[in-house]
């Protein structure tokens, strides 16, 4: 059973996971996973089994892999830089740091447009610029040119 500690960070994990531009929720094999695109970008598991998270960390999966709670992802996921993160109902969750392993997900799940589109800090929009007008070239009077 999770401890509302664990309650609080899971759902603070959900709601960033979900700010992502073009991120639903959805429940496979009665599972919460977060989707980018019919794609998964986090898997948090059966909530009633304590905090859980699997991720596609491409860069920072050997870093995470000297963590105590984090070990490769089942299935062969681990071998295509997916990492699961464990933690028991008194354990203290760290929210921040796993925060940035779902950007790192989502950057390597979501379509490059859709990843763009999200700033270097996270899920916030990267500010946008102003559309740049185009030039069409002058059409030429007469004949076409040879």
């Amino acid at each position: 059973m999770r401890s509302r500690r664990a309650g609080a960070a899971l759902e603070a994990l959900r709601a960033h996971a979900l700010s992502y531009p073009q991120a639903r929720e959805d429940h496979p094999w009665g599972e919460l996973v977060a989707k980018v695109r019919d794609k998964v970008f986090v898997f948090f598991g059966r909530p009633e089994d304590g905090v859980s998270l699997s991720v596609k960390l491409p860069s920072s999966a050997p870093f995470a892999f000297d963590l105590p709670y984090a070990e490769p992802t089942g299935y062969g996921l681990g071998k295509a830089g997916w990492v699961t993160a464990r933690f028991r109902s008194g354990d203290s969750v760290p929210v921040e740091m796993l925060k940035r392993w779902i950007d790192e997900s989502y950057r390597a799940v979501a379509p490059k447009k859709l990843a763009a589109q999200i700033g270097a800090g996270g899920a916030e929009p990267a500010a946008t610029k102003a559309p740049v007008a185009r030039r069409r070239p002058k059409a030429t009077r007469g004949a076409h040119r040879r």
